[in-house]
């Protein structure tokens, strides 16, 4: 009953799966790309190679595990005070396994492929989580060093300013250092970003080697339309996770099933001739042996039952596993996106602001401290903004990688 319904509701997720819709997936990395970086991964490879173990093992359990037996044996008879004789028996035979056995034989391969082409699935699931997120990096990276670069030109400008007025007479020598060591600090922290550029590209380079350096283009997040049941279903649809824990559980149940019909031994048979007194006498026959079962035969089935259920609550374990996942992923995805809409605002905001001290300052109208303060302000609001941006893009494709809405992991 389990396996039908099991199969049941396989059948709808599959159909829900069919009818996912297209999502926006603006600056992504096109599909042929992806897949290519992907397929090329050695955790990818690895598991592409598992896949073919276990359609080999499949088919050794589809085929018998029985061989033929040759059997000759040559002996001499010697009658007391009489001739002696030259003897010989020969015969084959072979275990017969009976067709219970060959079916669940085959359950079990057919459970382990499908437990491989799981892990195969998760495989290319866990590398495109790997891809996504060390190209965001990277591209955070980037745009933190084009913000880096954009301050110290700032400073610059902040010093000139300061320098003129100094000239001019309308500064301190006070004004003049403070504005040189602010610049000193943006100097750093540029050189540190150009760091931590090299560094992220590195990381990606390294494990997708074939990546390519133009690809610095933000892929932009956008709001979920879709409900958070069509987000359950899908994710747990496609979940390769999930799809390992059930596909263990039906080896398990094909191994119980297995133990059972073990219970009844394979009986061997075989035919056999033999020539007795030189000759003189020929026997053919045939000879059928079977073990006689023991309890262990039964403890053993009575084992593999308990393993089922054991099974059986590890995949309900592994769902609620996900579904706390799903729904921690949805809330993250939907509240990351407000906060890059506020974070965005909020550092155009600021960055006005420094440029309207920038004028103030340059027209003698406003300080050298306030206008330092302005500029780190504008500093922490874009930097704010674009861990931000790459959090809120993290979560939004995570969750369509999940969903496996993109790169053709559907299709894997």
């Amino acid at each position: 009953m389990m396996p039908r319904l099991l199969l049941i509701s396989l059948f709808g997720l599959a159909f829900s799966v069919q009818a996912a819709p297209a999502p926006e997936t603006p600056g992504l990395l096109p599909t042929s790309m992806a897949r290519a970086l992907l397929e090329q991964d050695p955790s990818v490879a690895a598991a592409r190679a598992g896949l073919e173990v276990a359609r080999q093992e499949a088919g050794i359990l589809d085929s018998s595990p029985y061989e033929w037996t040759a059997r000759l044996s040559s002996q001499r008879r010697s009658l007391q005070e009489g001739p002696a004789y030259q003897e010989w028996n020969a015969g084959i035979e072979r275990p017969l396994r009976l067709p219970g056995k060959a079916s669940a034989d085959r359950n079990i391969g057919q459970a382990t492929i499908e437990g491989a082409e799981a892990r195969y699935g998760e495989a290319l699931h866990e590398a495109s989580r790997d891809l996504l997120s060390l190209w965001l990096d990277w591209i955070a990276a980037e745009r933190g060093r084009e913000l880096a670069h954009a301050n110290r030109e700032s400073a610059q400008g902040n010093l000139s300013a300061v320098e003129k007025r100094l000239r001019a007479g309308d500064a301190s020598k006070l004004d003049a250092s403070l504005a040189q060591a602010e610049l000193a600090d943006q100097q750093r922290v540029e050189n540190d970003a150009k760091t931590q550029a090299a560094v992220a590209w590195g990381r990606l380079h390294a494990r997708f080697p074939g990546f390519g350096q133009e690809w610095k283009t933000w892929p932009t997040p956008v709001p979920l339309k879709e409900g958070a049941a069509f987000w359950r279903e899908r994710i747990l649809a496609e979940s390769d996770v999930l799809k390992t824990a059930q596909a263990q559980l039906q080896k398990a149940q094909a191994e119980a099933e297995r133990a059972r019909a073990d219970k009844l031994p394979d009986p061997t048979v075989g035919i056999y001739t033999a020539s007795e007194i030189g000759g003189r006498e020929r026997i053919t026959g045939l000879s059928v042996s079977m073990p006689i079962p023991g309890r262990q035969r039964d403890q053993r089935a009575a084992r593999s039952l308990q393993l089922v259920e054991v099974m059986r609550q590890q995949v309900e374990s592994k769902k609620r596993e996900l579904e706390a996942e799903i729904a921690n992923a949805l809330a993250t995805t939907e509240g990351a996106y407000v906060s890059l809409q506020l974070a965005e605002a909020g550092a155009a905001a600021m960055q006005d602001n420094a440029r309207l001290m920038q004028r103030a300052y340059a027209l003698g109208e406003a300080d050298l401290q306030s206008l330092l303060l302005a500029r780190r302000q504008a500093t922490a609001a874009a930097q704010s903004a674009l861990a931000t941006r790459a959090g809120a893009a993290k979560s939004y494709y995570w969750l369509l990688i999940d969903a496996h809405l993109v790169w053709d992991l559907d299709h894997e």
